[in-house]
């Protein structure tokens, strides 16, 4: 069975079940990697599939280490630093005070305040990790059904603008990415071998997925029911084919043990109340899917278009792969549009589902090499993966993308005099703030609010002093009602605003 099972591939690989050619590079021939630079350099030199990777994978790197620090740290990543700079024992303690993402990746930012709490280097993992995403795509593509679906996939991912910009963040996404994309190759191993090797392998990926962040539960419980029925005759059959199910399932459970009983109850006090932010319902499924297309509405609707092309293609080839890849994408969406009503959604949370969505548009090329069977076409698709990011790609380097804290720091340097009060509001916003102002050296007096009654008394007690207001769009999640909005708009006026508006800096006029 095992050797029929690698005919079919090896024949897959080929061009097709009658091995008839497809647009392949180059002849698909057995490669046996041996240790040593020597016969690695030379499977290079001979594989143009390896060359286009590694061309890929190089062009993917340049994309995500460029201006790495330029930007400056948004609320999120300065959250990360502050936890960061926390012990081990305190970041694992965190789970116990609220914090709603597990401790893997604050652990690793830990590590790596060794090197400085610079920008680049905070932003450094989770670019490195989005770089070694690009060829793990590769390997997902292969498996579902070519070479040629694997380099597109591949492609698709480097110039991915929405990958790319979780590569140059201080969070857990692009990281979480990355494991659940090798959890899902050795997954989709696992479908065709049910060897106990893949099972394994694909437990403890998963397990550093959901230790990574919390909401890559959902495709991995996509992928264990899938698993179970896809194979629930045959272990009804004969129960020792259960074991490759049974190892992955029981691998990830002792792994991710300790993380259960916080997960729960994180989980009961996010849906203990309505969203405080986030997008709820069919809004969901639009964003995600515009997002993940490049945060272009008219690729959404061209990726999905070549999305249900390739996986109707194959479907006719292999039912089962066809299925595995809808299945991810609707089931993740459907219970997504479900939490969004008792939680916060963002569609960052689904930057997992890259895994499933762009491998299954990369089928599409497929049957257009059934038509044109010209190695032509592979180079022009790999190029278009490009082309059709470039709208967004450009002004991501040349406009900034995130809230300028470091200018709100230089301008508070410029205006803010010694005894002078600088309030943010919500006061959780001085994260940012003091990583680039500091109101010790500046002789300044810095407050954090939440409410309307906390800024009077404030501008009571110091009646002879400049008051700036520091206001993020968050102002929306702790004041509801929009008391302190209002408040804000009759006794300040405008002094300063970042490019994109996210920060406001108010002066108090009486």
């Amino acid at each position: 069975m095992a050797k029929k099972a690698k005919e079919k591939k090896g024949k897959r690989e080929a061009g097709g079940e009658g091995g008839e050619p497809a647009c392949e590079l180059e002849a698909a021939v057995p490669v046996t990697l041996k240790a040593g630079w020597g016969p690695i350099a030379d499977a290079v030199r001979r594989s143009r599939y390896l060359q286009a990777l590694i061309l890929l994978t190089v062009l993917g790197a340049f994309l995500r280490l460029f201006q790495l620090g330029t930007a400056s740290l948004w609320l999120d990543e300065a959250s990360t630093l502050g936890l960061a700079r926390e012990s081990v024992t305190q970041i694992w303690g965190s789970l116990t005070l609220g914090e709603f993402n597990p401790p893997l990746f604050y652990w690793i930012e830990h590590g790596m305040l060794a090197f400085g709490e610079s920008e680049a280097v905070l932003r450094l993992v989770p670019a490195i990790l989005g770089i070694l995403t690009i060829p793990v795509f590769y390997l997902i593509g292969k498996e579902v059904l070519d070479r040629n679906t694997g380099l597109l996939a591949a492609a698709l991912l480097a110039f991915s603008p929405f990958q790319l910009y979780y590569s140059q963040e201080a969070r857990a996404y692009a990281p979480m990415l990355f494991f659940f994309s090798l959890a899902f190759y050795f997954f989709l191993r696992l479908l065709r071998s049910w060897d106990r090797r893949d099972a394994a392998l694909f437990g403890v990926l998963s397990a550093l997925a959901f230790w990574t962040h919390f909401y890559a539960f959902v495709p991995i419980l996509a992928l264990f029911l899938f698993a179970l029925a896809a194979r629930v005759r045959e272990m009804a059959k004969d129960l020792r084919s259960a074991v490759p199910f049974a190892i992955p399932v029981a691998v990830f459970v002792v792994l991710t043990l300790p993380l259960i009983y916080y997960a729960v109850q994180l989980f009961a006090a996010r849906t203990s109340t309505a969203p405080a932010f986030g997008i709820q319902g069919a809004d969901t499924v639009i964003q995600t899917m515009i997002q993940l297309s490049g945060f272009s509405a008219i690729l959404a609707w061209v990726f999905l278009a070549l999305f249900i092309v390739g996986v109707a293609f194959l479907a006719r080839r292999d039912a089962r792969l066809a299925l595995l890849l809808a299945f991810v994408i609707v089931f993740s969406l459907g219970l997504s549009v479900f939490l969004s009503y008792r939680m916060p959604m963002v569609p960052r949370y689904l930057i997992y589902l890259l895994a499933a969505f762009f491998p299954g548009v990369a089928l599409a090329l497929r049957p257009v090499c059934g038509l044109f069977r010209s190695p032509k076409l592979v180079y022009a698709a790999l190029i278009l993966a490009l082309l059709v990011n470039l709208p967004v790609l450009v002004p991501y380097y040349t406009t900034p993308q995130k809230d300028d804290w470091r200018g709100l720091g230089k301008e508070l340097l410029a205006v803010a005099s010694p005894g002078d009060l600088v309030v943010a509001t919500p006061g959780y916003v001085r994260q940012p703030l003091d990583y680039y102002y500091s109101n010790e050296t500046a002789g300044t007096l810095e407050f954090g609010i939440y409410g309307v009654g906390e800024a009077q008394s404030l501008v009571a007690a110091h009646p002879a002093s400049l008051v700036f207001f520091v206001v993020t769009a968050d102002i929306q999640s702790t004041d509801p009602q929009g008391l302190l909005v209002s408040w804000l708009a009759q006794h300040t006026r405008l002094a300063w605003r970042d490019t994109n508006g996210g920060i406001l800096l108010l002066r108090y006029t009486g």
